[in-house]
Formats: C-alpha cells, structure tokens, sequence
C-alpha cells in the first residue's frame, strides 16, 4: 500500500519552510534604521543608527520625507555600526516618517521609522483615576457602604430562595 500526503499539507510545509528561511534568527538585527529617539517634537535632533552596512560601513541617509535633506552615516567608534545625526525642522507635522539610507559599499537600501509629535515623550499626559461611566459604585468607594450592600444582596437571595423552596413544597407564603 502506497502511502500518499494530501496536497494541502505539503503546500503548508513549503510555506511554513519559506518562512522560517525568511525569518531573521533570535537576537539577530532585521538590519533596520534605528531612530533615537524614535518619538521627536519638531526641532528636535535625531540620531540614526544601523548594522546593515557591516563592520566599519558607511552610508549616505535621505530625511526628506520630513524636510531634513541628505545625511552622512559613518563607522561609529564604539561599535559595528553606522551613525549619523539630523535635525527636524521647526516646520515638520506631525506624522510617521519614512527614513532611509543606502550602504556606501554594497548600495543595499534600509529603512526605518520616524513619528513626529506635537508633544515630547517626557511631558505627555497619562489618564489617572477612575472612568465615570454610570455603572457601578453607586454607594461609593467606601468599603463599610461595599460590604453593607453586599450583606443586602445576600439577605435577598437567602429570602428568596426559602420563599420559592416553600412555595415548591406547598406551604404556601
């Protein structure tokens, strides 16, 4: 007896094989553009960073797309990468900006993210406190009020259910 694989599953092996060949290893870099901050106010200073271009590497970045021009990347001192620094200009809104650079040797192209915002990291406004939504906390955050009503409920129940349990014997109310 000849033993066959149904069609779909060896389409779902060779798509599940492209994927993990595809898919970088653990704790390796896609090769992407590195913003820091990633979150800039107009005027800020961007640096940019990457591995992509090998140890020692250099490239030539394009922030045009948010109004900084050209920049150079060059071999940083302190390690494998490649970094470069521009400013936002004053005039940039808000947005997500493509940035991109090319590899001065090898002419690969990477590319990264930029969010402009109107407000800094550091002075943006988290919700505190509780929603007030008309559902609940009728008596309040009190914990003496919480247990009393929760007493009353319990009180209910308990005299509801010994009235239908007469009610099923035949007692009557």
């Amino acid at each position: 007896m000849r033993r066959t694989t149904p069609p779909l599953t060896g389409t779902a092996l060779a798509v599940a094989a492209a994927a993990l060949a595809a898919a970088p290893a653990y704790g390796v870099s896609a090769g992407g553009l590195e913003m820091s901050p990633a979150s800039v106010v107009p005027g800020g200073q961007v640096t940019v960073r990457t591995a992509a271009c090998g140890d020692g590497g250099s490239a030539t970045g394009d922030a045009g797309a948010v109004g900084a021009g050209s920049l150079s990347l060059a071999p940083d001192a302190h390690g494998p990468d490649a970094t470069g620094r521009f400013r936002v200009p004053p005039s940039a809104q808000p947005g997500t900006y493509e940035i991109t650079a090319t590899c001065t040797g090898s002419g690969r192209r990477i590319t990264g993210d930029l969010v402009v915002t109107l407000t800094p990291v550091r002075e943006q406004a988290h919700p505190r406190g509780s929603v007030k939504t008309g559902v609940g906390g009728a008596l309040g955050p009190d914990p003496v009020q919480t247990a009393a009503g929760v007493a009353a409920l319990a009180v209910a129940a308990a005299g509801g259910t010994w009235l239908l349990h007469r009610r099923a014997r035949g007692d009557g109310i």
